[in-house]
């Protein structure tokens, strides 16, 4: 009779995924707001142009930048944003750190929206136009900075310059804070918030770069979706360093430094970290599988079920799905003899590591070892940051950034998620568990590839909508 139970229990299994699925459906979206919000489109490129003609490129080797070219974008500022001149406190703190304080009606709980000034290198020879003219052409602004991030911070002051110039005034303080050293990790961001904790300002909540309007991201998907970032995964640099006797490469012993490496190379690539469902993709998660189809609407709706199959399609498809489950290793960097016909007596190899919150330094350390599993070869953190806090989505503060979005991308569907990159917003954590991380442009994926890649541009329109976003969001503050 037992044998009889078995198709009972797979039927009420079958019973309950399909019923779990057929009841996973969409939430109400964030309401838009319906009102027209009209940008000054030849201001937008004007100055982002002049913005992007400033050759602020930032370096780890301070001798490599260009202090005048940080000092003629900041001496730009006051003729591009006049109005935000005459009507907010604007103070320089150290390590190229900028702050303005646009004072609102009351001064209890500013917002903060952020951006960075300072730009990656370029290797001008592969870019199609020169990255630092800001050439204007078939609607395209190209150059380094376009996207990442001046948009953002001609957005941010564009829109207090357009709600000045109507008369608003908004209900508490604003503070605009910029940096430029952020591709650098510099202390610019870091100085700002050791003055916001030094004089006891209590922040409403944060906004910086980070997710963006973005289609194809998501499996089975086809509405474009405004991914507000509530937390960013940390950052590792690791080094795998192996020694031996070294001698000539005509008479070579087994187990050279580089077969080491290459063994533990592997041993690390084929066990990846294992997935964890933190609370950022969880609620993404929640709120973009339910807009999918079929087949992952149930995968989603039933994770305590279908988990292994969800970290299987990760583990083969890779990238962002991946990298939102999982701690990610990426070798990077190899260095050995320097002479081909020299075993070389140490060798190494780098790995850029992204922790997933769950994760730690520490904890990652042990499970490197752990699939290394050779004592011969030396694992050394290299530098490394833990994961950002996790920020509230049970907020009016939540609320007032997702209105901005839905009501700037009308359509799109606004959904919290975890960034994998790093930004300059993780030195907010220590005083604000409301900062959103979310790029004010709508992109494409070849856009989004441009970031920190050749050929860098952005459209005039989506330009444009980066300032309406800022006009829509201050006006809420």
């Amino acid at each position: 009779m037992v044998w009889l139970l078995i198709p009972a229990a797979l039927i009420v299994l079958i019973a309950v995924v399909l019923a779990r699925t057929l009841t996973f459906r969409p939430k109400e979206n964030v309401r838009a707001d319906e009102t027209e919000v009209q940008v000054n489109r030849e201001a937008v490129v004007r100055n982002l142009c002049e913005l992007v003609r400033c050759k602020t490129v930032s370096y780890q080797d301070p001798a490599l930048e260009d202090d005048v070219e940080f000092e003629k974008l900041i001496d730009k500022l006051p003729g591009l944003y006049p109005k935000v001149f005459e009507n907010c406190e604007f103070r320089q703190l150290p390590d190229r750190a900028l702050l303005f304080r646009w004072p609102g009606r009351q001064h209890k709980n500013p917002a903060v929206m952020m951006a960075h000034y300072d730009v990656v290198p370029v290797n001008e020879a592969d870019w199609e136009k020169p990255a630092f003219e800001a050439i204007v052409e078939d609607g395209v602004i190209w150059g380094r900075g376009t996207l990442d991030t001046k948009v953002t911070f001609n957005g941010v002051l564009l829109a207090a310059e357009h709600l000045i110039a109507d008369g608003f005034v908004p209900e508490q303080d604003i503070y605009f804070a910029f940096s430029g050293g952020e591709e650098i990790s510099g202390r610019g961001a870091e100085n700002i918030v050791d003055y916001f904790e030094e004089n006891d300002i209590d922040l409403s909540f944060v906004v910086d770069e980070g997710g963006a309007v973005v289609e194809g991201v998501f499996p089975g998907l086809k509405e474009p979706c405004g991914l507000i970032g509530i937390a960013e995964k940390g950052l590792m640099d690791v080094q795998y360093r192996a020694k031996s006797p070294g001698g000539h490469a005509s008479a070579p012993r087994p187990g050279t430094p580089l077969v080491a490496l290459s063994r533990a190379c592997l041993n690390v690539e084929n066990h990846p970290f294992p997935a964890h469902l933190t609370a950022p993709v969880a609620q993404m998660f929640d709120t973009l599988g339910r807009r999918s189809t079929f087949l992952y609407r149930m995968i989603f709706a039933n994770l305590w079920l279908f988990r292994p199959v969800l970290d299987l399609i990760c583990k083969a498809s890779g990238g962002e799905l991946n990298a939102l489950m999982r701690t990610t290793v990426a070798f990077t960097q190899a260095d050995g003899s320097a002479a081909s016909n020299v075993i070389p007596p140490e060798a190494s190899l780098v790995s850029n590591i992204r922790l997933n919150p769950a994760d730690t330094i520490d904890s990652a350390l042990a499970y490197l070892n752990k699939q290394v599993n050779n004592d011969k070869i030396e694992i050394r953190l290299l530098n490394g940051m833990n994961p950002s806090r996790i920020s509230r989505t049970d907020c009016p503060e939540w609320h007032k950034v997702a209105r901005a979005v839905a009501s700037t991308w009308r359509g799109c569907v606004v959904s919290p998620y975890l960034m994998v990159q790093c930004s300059d917003s993780r030195h907010y954590g220590r005083i604000s568990d409301k900062v959103y991380r979310f790029s004010a442009m709508d992109l494409t994926s070849e856009e989004r590839a441009a970031i920190h890649g050749n050929n860098e541009r952005i459209r005039i329109d989506a330009a444009c909508r980066a300032v309406e976003f800022y006009i829509r969001l201050m006006k809420q503050c």
